[in-house]
């Protein structure tokens, strides 16, 4: 809001939040209980949560969307819920935001799912076009990656693809703690 975060999904730690390639997001957290009453150690449950859950844990398939789709695409029926809940998570978190902010000039793909899925992209806005979320089609198929305004002229929402950048971050970071 003005330029400052107000909120995230991640919690503590980054289990939290939208589930991820091989981490859980949002779970109840009387799961861990019934875990260790059904005899898994908190290792196992660690390991579960961290490195077997999340979209890899749903669709059996990957803990990369690219493998996810393709495996929807043929009928993988554990793919396809996999996708659905990744869209669902999106999908209610950014109405969450919405919600907290009182509305949004723009909402921001980025990321490897953000930047180089048009179908992810495509399921969230349409499911967010009761908040004002339109999207072209032309210009989110045509987007691969690079920074482009995928939403329709005119539409309530901006909505962008920005890529990630994440090293040009580090190097900043890094450049403003040696000149300090």
């Amino acid at each position: 809001e003005n330029g400052k975060s107000v909120d995230t999904s991640f919690g503590m730690s980054l289990q939290t939040g939208v589930v991820h390639g091989s981490r859980t997001g949002d779970m109840d957290c009387d799961l861990i209980l019934f875990l260790q009453e059904q005899g898994l150690s908190p290792e196992d449950i660690e390991e579960g949560m961290k490195r077997r859950g999340g979209l890899l844990g749903i669709s059996g398939v990957s803990s990369d969307l690219r493998y996810i789709e393709a495996a929807a695409a043929k009928g993988n029926a554990r793919a396809a819920l996999a996708l659905d809940r990744l869209v669902y998570d999106l999908v209610r978190y950014i109405g969450e935001f919405y919600a907290v902010l009182g509305g949004a000039d723009a909402l921001v793909f980025t990321g490897g799912i953000g930047e180089h899925s048009p179908r992810i992209r495509s399921r969230v806005c349409e499911a967010l076009r009761c908040i004002g979320v339109t999207l072209s089609a032309e210009a989110n198929e045509a987007c691969s990656g690079s920074e482009a305004v995928i939403s329709e002229t005119g539409a309530p929402v901006l909505v962008q693809v920005i890529p990630t950048n994440e090293e040009v971050g580090i190097a900043r970071r890094a450049y403003a703690y040696q000149t300090k």
